[in-house]
Order: structure tokens, then sequence, then C-alpha cells
């Protein structure tokens, strides 16, 4: 029969067992955060002036993003909370209107999104990037590496779409002008553009996919339902640093062109997947050209469309 003492040694053990592997886990999920407590304790101006500009755009919508604030579709901050395992966007018509989410912040979290715009307003006014400041938190691991938001679209099969670098039939293809999509395999969509889907496909080349644009195809009924339309940041951005420019942030990298530092290009999003990709627009050979590039590249200095029409 278990004495008094031993009951309570055992009560006592199991307690410090629970919160030994409670630890980790609550460490974990605070790493999904860029800023764990900012729904629930005042920032400051200086601890704030240690994060990257780039990051503290998603530091004062991930207050609105735990409302479930809608982003977006295409938008970096659509591509970045819909990653992450705690962020369910509300389906309500407001919740993707400005003042509404405002409305459902807490004081302390109302507090904290106007002081982050002000740091990155001064930061603007000072031409500073802090670029080496607190970046983003690293990504939940992906099954597959193809860039996140992409979803399995339903094709009529045997077909071979023509795909395009860029939403037009004059801009640069791909594979010396015949990169062609098969619809026998599998076909992963993001968004429409003015009737083109951007869409991500395994290339006929062993071991190597694309990112591409392709116009009207024949979808089986209800399959581009989950598909919005697209919204690009659209700004100019100056290349920091010579770099590779490739259809392919999934597999291989493969370049379509190298840019280089002091060239100016077409902001249009940040995508994941392992890593980060900055979605850009260039030219090739004189044709307007859509590719990738590791995050972290260009002086991005824009100002998001959460900060055009919020009250910070």
């Amino acid at each position: 029969m278990k004495t008094r003492k031993t009951i309570i040694t055992a009560i006592l053990l199991s307690a410090v067992l629970l919160g030994s592997l409670l630890v980790p886990v609550f460490a974990a999920a605070d790493s999904l955060y860029i800023i764990p407590d900012s729904d629930t304790r005042a920032l400051t101006y200086d601890e704030l002036w240690e994060y990257r500009y780039d990051t503290l755009l998603y530091a004062f919508n991930e207050i609105y993003a735990r409302h479930g604030y809608k982003f977006e579709t295409g938008s970096r901050c659509y591509n970045w909370f819909n990653q992450m395992p705690w962020y369910h966007a509300n389906e309500s018509e407001s919740s993707s209107n400005h003042h509404e989410a405002y409305s459902q912040c807490s004081t302390i979290e109302n507090r904290n999104v106007d002081l982050i715009k002000a740091v990155r307003r001064d930061m603007r006014d000072q031409g500073v990037t802090n670029k080496g400041g607190i970046g983003m938190p690293k990504p939940p691991a992906a099954n597959v590496n193809k860039p996140r938001g992409f979803e399995y679209v339903d094709l009529a099969a045997k077909q071979k779409l023509p795909v395009f670098t860029a939403p037009s039939i004059d801009a640069y293809r791909a594979n010396n002008g015949k990169a062609t999509c098969s619809t026998n395999g599998a076909v992963y969509g993001l968004g429409w553009e003015n009737g083109w889907m951007l869409m991500l496909y395994e290339a006929n080349h062993a071991g190597q996919y694309r990112v591409g644009y392709i116009w009207s195809p024949k979808f089986k009924k209800g399959a581009q339902d989950n598909l919005g339309q697209l919204v690009w940041d659209g700004s100019s951005c100056e290349v920091l640093e010579t770099v590779n420019v490739t259809d392919d942030p999934a597999l291989t990298g493969n370049t379509l062109t190298t840019v280089s530092a002091g060239q100016t290009v077409v902001y249009l999003t940040t995508m994941y997947n392992d890593g980060a990709w900055d979605y850009v627009e260039t030219t090739i050979d004189g044709q307007t050209a859509r590719g990738f590039v590791p995050s972290g590249s260009l002086s991005i200095t824009s100002v998001d469309l959460t900060e055009k029409d919020g009250n910070g």
C-alpha cells in the first residue's frame, strides 16, 4: 500500500515531467510568431528598432492575423500567415477591412500596431532597412519544397499548354521558348491575374519544376473556385547584389537570367518553402519576365496595403 508521502512524491514528479514536456512545446509554438507577446505587452520604440524593416511589416500584421484578418491572395502576408498552423482566416466580408481588424484588437494591440508602423515610417524617412537586424523566424517545415499557397487544380487531361513567365503571350517563355505544361501530371495553382493562372508544374525534364502562367485552361467544374485574384506589391526595388533569377524555387534553382547589383526590378511578393523567395518582374531579351530571387537580395521599402488603409 502506497503511503501518503509516496503519492505526493509521485504527483510532484509527474508535474515536473509534464512541465519538462510542455516547455519545448510552448517554445516551438512561440517560434512561429515574430513577436510572441505583442498581443499582451506594450512594445517599446527602442526594441522595435532592433528588427529589420521588412520583418516589422509582418510583426504588425501578425496582430491582425491573430484576429483572422483575411489578406489579399498572393500578397506577402497572405503567403506568410497561411503557412502558420495558428492562423485561421475569417471568411466574413468585413474580415479584409483594415478598420474592422483594428476594431477587433485590444488597446495594447492597437497601441503596438501604431508603434510598429511609426518605427517603419521613421526607418523609411531615414533611408534605413536595418538589414542586420532581427529577421523572420524559420517557416514550418514543408512535406514538399514547392512554395506554399499553391493548391492542386484538376485540369482536363491530355492537354499541352504553353507556359509564360508573365501573364502575356508576349512575355518571355522558358526552355528556349518551348515551356509547356502537360495536364497529365500534377498542376498546382496560386491564383488568377487578368485571366491567367499562376501555376507550378513538373517540367518534362526529370527533377525540375517551373512556375509560370497559363491561359484559359479547361478546368473541370469548380476546380478553380478556391483560387483568388492575385494582388501584387508592384514597387520598384534596387538589387543589392548580383543574383540569379529562377522559375524553379522548388528544387533546382534553374537560372532564367542574372540581374546585377544596382539594377531595378519590380517587387511582386515574397513566397516561402524551406526558405524565402522574392518574386520579381524584370526583362529578358526585351521581353517581360517574372521569376524568383533569394529573399534579402532587394532593397524593399514599399508601404504595404495594410499600412495604406489602417489607423496607424
